[in-house]
């Protein structure tokens, strides 16, 4: 089964102890589709500014990654820049151009309305609900948020949640959607708001899995190098979401399952910047590391 992300592609300038990029290759739903893209065919929609190397993502059609939707407005692309600190879990941001993603409003073509999985990136809620809108009965709604739109649209985004099957959003984002610093009682609350399932990202820790019958966690797996935590969250529901669309397995089982696919592909994104690492990834390499995982988590 294909999976359909609306998200964004970027250009990304980011600075850790370990080195730096200056407007790398980024956005959330290009790190997703270069995660799922060993898994399943992947469409994105998203726009970019006349400024972007349309040909910096030849590697993506290459996989099997169609870019049909990848809207070029005029303008320039969206830019991020930030800088770690030396446990990479404390992150500045240090600019925010949205630019042509400002003015962004997905209109999805026949190919995209009628793909089963459908993952809404970390974009504005109200945008992610007018997708929703344009989709046919999709067999599987995966959403991302932020902190910036808990507190800057949080009604927007209770509203979007009420047709989400699954949320992925960090620790800290679970207690402030539901202000409660309980990590298990915030998760409990988040199924009450609509999905049938929590996914929470703990960075270094690991992520957790909730459902209603299901509590389920997985380590990270220990990289010796860590280079750049940008596009790890993104690379997680991309080796996520592109397993459960291979596997075509939406249950508890199938879900935790996913879990592991998606740390495995995280683990991979963080050993070095922008999506070089998963640019020159091979499947030989994630079946490896994936037996590697199971051995550590397994008595």
């Amino acid at each position: 089964m294909s999976v359909l992300v609306v998200g964004s592609v970027a250009f990304d300038s980011v600075k850790t102890p370990y080195g730096e990029a200056e407007e790398a290759i980024g956005g959330s739903a290009t790190y997703f589709a270069a995660a799922a893209s060993f898994f399943t065919p992947v469409d994105i929609v998203a726009v970019v500014g006349t400024d972007f190397p349309r040909e910096s993502l030849q590697f993506l059609s290459e996989r099997h990654v169609d870019l049909s939707g990848l809207e070029v407005a005029d303008g320039r692309t969206f830019r991020w820049a930030g800088e770690y600190q030396l446990n990479m879990n404390d992150r500045e941001t240090l600019d925010t151009q949205l630019n042509v993603l400002a003015d962004f409003h997905p209109n999805l073509a026949d190919r995209h309305r009628e793909q089963p999985f459908v993952f809404l990136a970390n974009i504005d809620p109200e945008l992610q609900a007018s997708v929703l809108k344009q989709t046919v009965h999709p067999d599987l709604v995966i959403c991302d948020t932020m902190d910036f739109w808990i507190s800057g649209k949080r009604d927007a985004l209770l509203e979007t949640m009420t047709q989400v099957d699954v949320l992925i959003i960090n620790d800290s984002e679970a207690r402030d959607l539901v202000e409660d610093h309980n990590l298990a009682r915030a998760a409990n609350q988040i199924l009450g708001l609509g999905p049938r399932a929590v996914v929470i990202k703990r960075g270094e820790h690991g992520a957790t899995l909730i459902t209603n019958d299901t509590y389920f966690s997985v380590p990270a797996f220990p990289v010796l190098s860590v280079m750049d935590p940008t596009g790890a969250g993104d690379s997680f529901a991309g080796g996520f979401v592109g397993y459960l669309a291979k596997s075509k397995d939406t249950s508890d089982i199938g879900l935790k399952n996913a879990m592991v696919h998606g740390s495995v592909m995280a683990s991979f994104n963080v050993e070095d910047f922008s999506v070089r690492r998963l640019e020159t990834l091979t499947p030989h390499e994630i079946d490896h590391r994936y037996d590697r995982f199971i051995e550590m988590i397994t008595l």
